[in-house]
């Protein structure tokens, strides 16, 4: 028995550095770079980063995950070097409640937020008393109120900051819309069930659902660089200017990535951030 395992480690050792010796580089030269993201289009976007980034010596080992709160929490805790998945106001929000030593490193992309039916086709259609189905994420009320009240459907107290806007800082309500709150990753599926006349759908949720939100959204955020909900790369605070974040940022940034973003989602479901 020890002779036969013997010669199977013999063996294993001549295949592997057989196998290495055919590539000039093998991954096990490579430093790892570790990123949570979700799927859409935050992982698809660190996929076509990592030819990029294997030529500045890395290897980008990409965690996908469908929770929120999952991927701040692993890179604080050090089981990743950084995550790509959230915008400004919810990663500002997650820092202060959880007292994270995290920093945003980069903006890299924004995202359309879209509302979504299968009732209506217009908002000109929205009966008074509708239901809007929206995230229980309040990190996003502030962002889904103020599409509404820019497409003339509420009015927000005045004084009140435009990222911070809750539900109960909403002054006027002519059509008396009622509102009811889901876990971000459900919203599809009360859409499906046609649970609102309007859902607020996150960008990247409506993309793994297969919407098209320039074309399927009833209501679609403007994605212009002034909107503040860009999504950004999160690192530790103890490891944002490493040598590997430095070379994750500088792909991310670079023109190879932002005509990928521009041609992989020419439907302007995701574009680059300035």
């Amino acid at each position: 028995m020890k002779k036969l395992l013997l010669i199977g480690l013999t063996l294993l050792t001549l295949f592997t550095l057989s196998a290495c010796s055919k590539n000039d580089t093998a991954s096990d030269d490579l430093e790892k770079i570790t990123v949570v993201a979700t799927l859409e289009p935050h992982a698809t976007i660190l996929d076509a980063c990592k030819p990029l980034l294997k030529e500045k010596g890395y290897d980008l080992d990409v965690v996908v995950v469908d929770d929120y709160y999952i991927p701040n929490r692993s890179v604080n805790d050090g089981e990743a070097d950084a995550n790509y998945f959230q915008h400004i106001p919810f990663f500002e929000a997650e820092v202060k409640n959880n007292g994270y030593k995290l920093v945003n490193v980069a903006g890299v992309h924004i995202e359309p937020f879209g509302f979504y039916s299968n009732e209506i086709k217009s908002i000109n259609e929205l009966k008074d008393g509708s239901t809007i189905v929206i995230s229980n994420s309040v990190a996003d009320h502030g962002r889904i109120l103020n599409i509404l009240a820019a497409n003339n459907l509420i009015e927000i107290k005045d004084g009140v900051n435009a990222v911070d806007a809750t539900i109960n800082d909403i002054a006027k309500n002519p059509k008396n819309l009622k509102f009811v709150e889901v876990k971000p990753e459900l919203l599809t599926l009360a859409l499906a069930n046609n649970e609102g006349s309007l859902v607020a759908i996150n960008g990247n949720y409506a993309i793994g659902y297969g919407l098209n939100p320039t074309k399927d959204a009833i209501i679609l955020e403007k994605g212009d660089s002034s909107n503040p909900y860009v999504n950004i790369l999160a690192a530790r605070e103890d490891n944002a200017e490493s040598d590997k974040i430095k070379a994750l940022v500088e792909v991310l940034k670079s023109d190879e990535i932002k005509n990928f973003i521009l041609e992989h989602y020419s439907d302007g479901s995701v574009i680059p951030a300035e």
